[in-house]
């Protein structure tokens, strides 16, 4: 039977197929979609407000009221990231089956696409993650590791369903399989059955082999194990710190810490933990003056530290790893800690040559139009994105040997 030639409509299909197929880490996320965007007459902006539940202190061993405000906690998801992939193709390639015409053009287009917006996710959200868990030089060939890691989100709350996974590079992934493969059973998660990656499921979480998962690198110059607090945590929600360095260099996005007699504390009851509190580097200012998150609330309904006074200049600051070292991290996560955001895109003129298609949150837009002279017709596929760790506190890296 002669081949029919194809449609934008079948080309916009099966390229939302392979993003769907091929997204490793942005398929196991929190996935939302906004059509407001491409709306005439509804446009919202670039930004998208995620609200996050209130916080309230219990009234103890009192009849008397003590009402609180009801303080809402909301954090910024930008969708103004433009992605996308451009082809040609000549009369005699559009006349191929669809199987064909995807095998040879439409994979390779979407695999190196969508792996690169996997890739940024990825790597953002574990630079967001504060938690961390395993030994800075020891590789992860057990389940200790993510097991600590389990312990992190359990005490952060994290849901305890099947929306928990992680993600591991195949050097790592081989080390643990190898060494724990009676612990691991196949899947049964349906939906995520022909998603890229999947390995299997073991200790409350399904296991992800991804190379695309992000590398932490230490500074070359700073003594990490005796920099010091260059004065006082005194502000309630403080977010920045200025440090003494023996050795000037700047400290990087994404660096993990904790400070001297800061500990963690159960997020209701403010019960204090045994480990101490941990932070990540989110941007700097100069070599020793950087943000961090999450901010220190000493007390009230957002309280996330104990052991705290106002007091605590000069104390110590503890970096993972070793300077001038390079560990890749692993990240356990519930499904919810991330959000990865798309939205539609408007229709160019000539609708039957712009067709927009969006699969579990997930939207493409793909435009169309020919060149006479050459005898082809030029093909734009487009995806507008963002994304955030909304809440970080369910996530958890993973580090093990230095490479």
């Amino acid at each position: 039977m002669a081949n029919t030639l194809l449609t934008i409509d079948m080309i916009t299909r099966e390229a939302l197929r392979l993003a769907h197929e091929k997204a490793v880490f942005i398929g196991s996320i929190n996935r939302q979609f906004d059509d407001s965007f491409g709306e005439s007459g509804a446009k919202i902006g670039d930004t998208l407000r995620i609200r996050y539940p209130a916080q309230y202190q219990r009234r103890s061993g009192s009849r008397v009221m003590d009402v609180q405000d009801s303080v809402q906690i909301s954090t910024a998801l930008t969708v103004a990231t433009q992605d996308g992939v451009d082809m040609r193709f000549n009369s005699r390639e559009m006349a191929l089956d669809l199987d064909e015409f995807s095998a040879l053009h439409l994979e390779p287009a979407m695999a190196m696409l969508i792996s690169n917006i996997d890739s940024d996710v990825l790597q953002g959200c574990t630079k967001s993650t504060y938690n961390f868990a395993g030994t800075a030089g020891t590789a992860v060939s057990s389940l200790t590791a993510p097991g600590q890691a389990r312990t992190r989100l359990n005490q952060n709350l994290a849901p305890k369903d099947n929306n928990r996974r992680i993600q591991f590079d195949s050097g790592t992934m081989q080390q643990i399989v190898s060494g724990t493969a009676a612990y691991f059973n196949p899947s049964g998660a349906i939906s995520e059955q022909f998603r890229e990656g999947l390995v299997a499921r073991t200790a409350m979480a399904d296991y992800y082999e991804n190379e695309r998962v992000w590398t932490l690198s230490n500074t070359t110059s700073v003594t990490l194990s005796t920099t010091k607090l260059n004065g006082y945590i005194s502000t309630n929600g403080q977010t920045s710190l200025n440090i003494s360095l023996l050795t000037v260099s700047a400290v990087g996005v994404g660096m993990k810490f904790t400070i001297a007699n800061v500990f963690d504390v159960h997020p209701e009851t403010k019960a204090q933990y045994g480990q101490l509190k941990q932070f990540t580097v989110v941007s700097t200012t100069d070599v020793s003056t950087f943000s961090f998150q999450p901010p220190i609330f000493r007390s009230g309904a957002r309280q996330n530290v104990a052991g705290i006074g106002v007091t605590t200049s000069t104390q110590s600051v503890t970096w993972l790893g070793s300077p001038n070292s390079s560990y890749t991290l692993g990240l356990m996560y519930h499904k919810d800690a991330y959000t990865f955001a798309t939205a539609a895109l408007p229709l160019m003129s000539a609708s039957e040559k712009c067709v927009r298609r969006t699969q579990d949150g997930i939207s493409l837009r793909v435009w169309q139009d020919s060149d006479i002279r050459n005898d082809e017709l030029l093909t734009r596929i487009d995806i507008l994105y963002g994304f955030a760790a909304i809440r970080p506190e369910w996530g958890c890296v993973v580090v093990g040997s230095s490479n």
